[in-house]
């Protein structure tokens, strides 16, 4: 007579054939996150968004945090805004759904189990995003993971989470980018490291490239990003270097120490034309107009920025209570 045994196995599913792909705008929006967390805070947690790409592969294109309380053995979301978020996402771009979440730390912690299973409820299968924002092991590593269901013959004892293939993807304006300083300038704002041993980015036009992700996010910030006025006073002063170089062209024309292009001088003339000839006094007044307006709404979404992070944290405070 045969004889029957109770066999321990993962549930067989499309887990192990299944990858990922993240856009570095993901990354940027994960650190910026982490460095505005609250000081209280050991993480952030976040709504990871994109689509399913028709060879199986989670594209993820988007992301937002999501305020969160956790202790040892419980975890608290703050759902309506997660929700209100969503719907604010898919006003803008409707064909970007929920594909997971995402973590700061090394690995995963206890609380994840219970928010994967709050995210299970949301998307079939989600896929969970960690980005080592501490260095732990003396890099920052990103790495991505789904849930595999454990079962004791047909009884399903608990689920664990199983590492999957994760690349970093860029379309050609993004790649062009990071290989430029603007891409170093906005990690040293985040003031962060991700470590990567070679990362593979796909590229929209089918071509390939392997990039080595070393170094970034760990130097500490040596600058900022300017604020609007500072943005002005930049592009005024280009603006008067700009003149200077076309007035020093002309005179150089007019003392016949430089040959005169035709087409030159007919861009010049064409610009010159379409200034507005008004009286300085008006002028004056019309700049000063529009100075006064551009500083009033700057202070008006200072005080909505405010407002906003007064009520999320009223908000998260009230669902902790």
């Amino acid at each position: 007579m045969a004889s029957e045994h109770t066999v321990l196995q993962f549930s067989s599913s499309s887990s192990a054939s299944l990858s990922a792909k993240v856009h570095p705008l993901v990354i940027f929006n994960i650190c910026d996150c982490y460095v505005r967390r609250p000081d209280q805070a050991d993480r952030v947690i976040g709504t990871l968004l994109g689509s399913i790409l028709p060879d199986g592969t989670v594209d993820i294109r988007n992301s937002y945090a999501v305020p969160h309380s956790e202790s040892s053995d419980q975890v608290a979301l703050d759902i309506d805004y997660h929700h209100n978020m969503l719907i604010s996402h898919q006003k803008v771009n409707p064909k970007e759904v929920i594909v997971g979440w995402y973590s700061t730390g090394l690995g995963v912690t206890g609380g994840s189990a219970l928010i994967h299973e709050f995210y299970s409820r949301e998307v079939s299968n989600p896929v969970h995003l960690t980005v080592d924002t501490g260095f732990s092991t003396g890099e920052g590593t990103i790495k991505a993971y789904v849930s595999v269901n454990l079962s004791l013959g047909d009884r399903q004892l608990a689920a664990q989470f199983q590492e999957i293939p994760l690349d970093l993807r860029m379309v050609e304006a993004e790649r062009v980018g990071y290989l430029t300083n603007l891409f170093s300038e906005f990690i040293l704002f985040c003031n962060m490291s991700i470590y990567g041993s070679q990362c593979g980015c796909a590229l929209e036009g089918e071509e390939v490239y392997t990039l080595g992700i070393v170094d970034i996010l760990k130097t500490t910030m040596v600058d900022k990003l300017p604020t609007d006025l500072e943005g002005m006073e930049a592009s005024m002063e280009r603006l008067l270097a700009l003149i200077d170089e076309v007035y020093k062209y002309v005179d150089n024309v007019v003392e016949g120490r430089v040959a005169p292009d035709n087409n030159i001088g007919r861009f010049i003339s064409d610009t010159v034309a379409s200034l507005p000839k008004l009286p300085p006094t008006a002028f004056d007044k019309l700049v000063n107009d529009s100075l006064q307006d551009h500083l009033l709404m700057l202070y008006l979404s200072s005080i909505t920025r405010t407002q906003l992070s007064l009520a999320e944290k009223l908000n998260t405070a009230a669902q902790v209570l």
